[in-house]
Protein backbone atom coordinates (compact mmCIF):
# COMPACT_ATOMS: atom_id res chain seq x y z
CA UNK A 1 0.00 0.00 0.00
CA UNK A 2 1.67 3.29 -1.10
CA UNK A 3 2.37 5.65 1.91
CA UNK A 4 2.45 9.71 2.28
CA UNK A 5 5.39 10.30 4.78
CA UNK A 6 5.26 13.89 6.35
CA UNK A 7 7.38 16.33 7.97
CA UNK A 8 7.38 18.27 10.70
CA UNK A 9 10.01 20.06 12.62
CA UNK A 10 11.45 23.44 13.02
CA UNK A 11 14.55 24.87 10.52
CA UNK A 12 17.54 22.60 10.95
CA UNK A 13 15.43 20.20 13.07
CA UNK A 14 16.75 17.22 10.49
CA UNK A 15 13.32 17.02 8.22
CA UNK A 16 15.25 16.92 4.77
CA UNK A 17 17.81 14.28 6.40
CA UNK A 18 15.40 11.88 7.56
CA UNK A 19 13.22 13.02 4.29
CA UNK A 20 16.50 11.15 1.99
CA UNK A 21 16.45 8.02 4.83
CA UNK A 22 13.08 7.86 3.91
CA UNK A 23 12.72 8.01 0.36
CA UNK A 24 15.41 4.80 0.31
CA UNK A 25 12.71 2.91 0.72
CA UNK A 26 11.45 0.68 -2.67
CA UNK A 27 8.93 2.11 -4.28
CA UNK A 28 9.25 5.73 -2.46
CA UNK A 29 9.65 9.12 -4.23
CA UNK A 30 11.11 11.97 -2.84
CA UNK A 31 9.72 15.68 -2.74
CA UNK A 32 11.19 18.51 -1.85
CA UNK A 33 9.60 22.29 -1.56
CA UNK A 34 12.83 23.58 -1.03
CA UNK A 35 14.36 21.78 -4.37
CA UNK A 36 10.88 23.53 -6.14
CA UNK A 37 10.61 26.95 -4.58
CA UNK A 38 14.71 27.69 -5.15
CA UNK A 39 14.20 26.47 -9.04
CA UNK A 40 10.64 28.50 -9.80
CA UNK A 41 10.35 31.41 -7.28
CA UNK A 42 14.22 32.03 -5.99
CA UNK A 43 14.34 35.77 -6.93
CA UNK A 44 11.28 36.26 -5.40
CA UNK A 45 11.62 34.69 -2.32
CA UNK A 46 12.56 37.96 0.32
CA UNK A 47 10.42 37.55 3.06
CA UNK A 48 8.14 35.46 5.12
CA UNK A 49 4.81 36.90 3.22
CA UNK A 50 6.73 35.67 0.15
CA UNK A 51 7.50 31.86 1.41
CA UNK A 52 3.49 32.12 2.16
CA UNK A 53 2.58 33.16 -0.90
CA UNK A 54 4.73 31.03 -3.18
CA UNK A 55 4.48 27.43 -1.12
CA UNK A 56 0.71 28.29 -1.13
CA UNK A 57 0.74 28.04 -5.24
CA UNK A 58 2.98 24.81 -5.58
CA UNK A 59 1.25 22.96 -3.49
CA UNK A 60 -2.08 23.72 -5.06
CA UNK A 61 0.17 22.57 -8.38
CA UNK A 62 1.26 19.95 -6.64
CA UNK A 63 -1.96 18.61 -5.56
CA UNK A 64 -2.84 16.62 -8.70
CA UNK A 65 0.21 15.41 -9.30
CA UNK A 66 1.17 13.63 -5.48
CA UNK A 67 -2.49 12.21 -5.62
CA UNK A 68 -1.87 10.91 -9.11
CA UNK A 69 1.79 9.77 -8.61
CA UNK A 70 0.27 8.09 -4.82
CA UNK A 71 -2.18 6.43 -7.25
CA UNK A 72 -0.18 4.61 -9.36
CA UNK A 73 0.90 2.73 -5.93
CA UNK A 74 4.09 4.73 -5.35
CA UNK A 75 4.72 6.29 -2.14
CA UNK A 76 5.90 9.73 -1.20
CA UNK A 77 8.05 11.55 1.26
CA UNK A 78 6.77 15.14 1.32
CA UNK A 79 9.82 16.97 2.42
CA UNK A 80 7.25 19.51 2.86
CA UNK A 81 6.81 21.44 6.09
CA UNK A 82 4.21 20.08 8.32
CA UNK A 83 4.41 23.10 10.87
CA UNK A 84 1.85 24.69 10.57
CA UNK A 85 -2.29 23.77 11.21
CA UNK A 86 -2.60 25.12 7.34
CA UNK A 87 0.14 23.27 5.72
CA UNK A 88 -1.61 19.96 7.54
CA UNK A 89 -4.67 20.44 6.49
CA UNK A 90 -3.72 20.76 2.70
CA UNK A 91 -1.56 17.39 3.75
CA UNK A 92 -4.73 15.65 4.85
CA UNK A 93 -6.75 17.12 2.03
CA UNK A 94 -4.10 14.75 0.01
CA UNK A 95 -4.39 11.50 2.16
CA UNK A 96 -8.26 11.61 1.68
CA UNK A 97 -7.93 12.06 -2.36
CA UNK A 98 -5.27 10.18 -2.65
CA UNK A 99 -7.06 7.31 0.17
CA UNK A 100 -3.40 6.20 1.29
CA UNK A 101 -1.55 5.40 4.32
CA UNK A 102 0.36 8.31 6.01
CA UNK A 103 3.02 8.61 8.84
CA UNK A 104 3.54 12.12 10.01
CA UNK A 105 7.02 12.53 11.57
CA UNK A 106 7.48 15.03 14.52
CA UNK A 107 10.94 16.43 15.10
CA UNK A 108 11.53 17.78 18.31
CA UNK A 109 14.40 19.15 17.88
CA UNK A 110 15.68 21.78 20.62
CA UNK A 111 16.37 25.24 19.49
CA UNK A 112 20.44 25.44 19.91
CA UNK A 113 20.93 22.11 18.07
CA UNK A 114 18.57 23.32 15.17
CA UNK A 115 20.61 27.18 15.20
CA UNK A 116 23.66 25.17 15.19
CA UNK A 117 22.87 22.74 12.31
CA UNK A 118 21.51 25.49 10.16
CA UNK A 119 24.63 27.61 11.14
CA UNK A 120 26.70 24.39 9.69
CA UNK A 121 24.14 24.50 6.51
CA UNK A 122 24.42 27.95 5.93
CA UNK A 123 28.41 28.07 6.53
CA UNK A 124 28.56 24.83 3.75
CA UNK A 125 26.67 26.43 0.74
CA UNK A 126 24.71 23.57 0.04
CA UNK A 127 21.39 24.43 0.49
CA UNK A 128 19.41 26.88 -1.88
CA UNK A 129 18.45 28.94 1.41
CA UNK A 130 20.39 30.64 3.84
CA UNK A 131 18.30 31.11 6.84
CA UNK A 132 19.58 34.21 9.75
CA UNK A 133 19.18 33.55 13.28
CA UNK A 134 16.27 36.46 13.59
CA UNK A 135 14.50 34.57 10.20
CA UNK A 136 15.22 31.01 12.20
CA UNK A 137 13.17 32.85 15.22
CA UNK A 138 10.39 34.60 12.87
CA UNK A 139 9.87 30.77 11.40
CA UNK A 140 9.78 29.19 14.87
CA UNK A 141 6.93 31.54 15.87
CA UNK A 142 4.72 30.26 13.71
CA UNK A 143 5.49 26.87 14.12
CA UNK A 144 2.40 24.58 15.92
CA UNK A 145 3.81 20.98 16.67
CA UNK A 146 1.15 18.40 15.47
CA UNK A 147 -1.17 17.88 18.04
CA UNK A 148 -3.20 13.95 17.80
CA UNK A 149 -6.39 15.36 17.94
CA UNK A 150 -5.72 16.56 14.15
CA UNK A 151 -6.12 12.71 13.52
CA UNK A 152 -2.16 11.92 11.99
CA UNK A 153 -0.24 9.15 12.45
CA UNK A 154 2.26 10.56 14.84
CA UNK A 155 5.85 9.61 14.97
CA UNK A 156 7.51 11.43 17.15
CA UNK A 157 11.82 11.58 16.52
CA UNK A 158 13.43 13.22 19.48
CA UNK A 159 16.84 14.20 19.93
CA UNK A 160 17.54 15.29 23.93
CA UNK A 161 18.83 18.30 25.04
Amino acid sequence: MPTLYLLSGKIGSGKSTLARELAARPQTLLISEDHWTSTLFADDLKTIEDYGKYSARLRAAMTPHIVAILGKGLSVVLDFPANTVKQRAWMKELIDLARVDHELHVLDTPDAICKQRLRQRNSSGEHPFQVSDAEYEQFTRHYAAPTRDEGFRLIVHGTGS
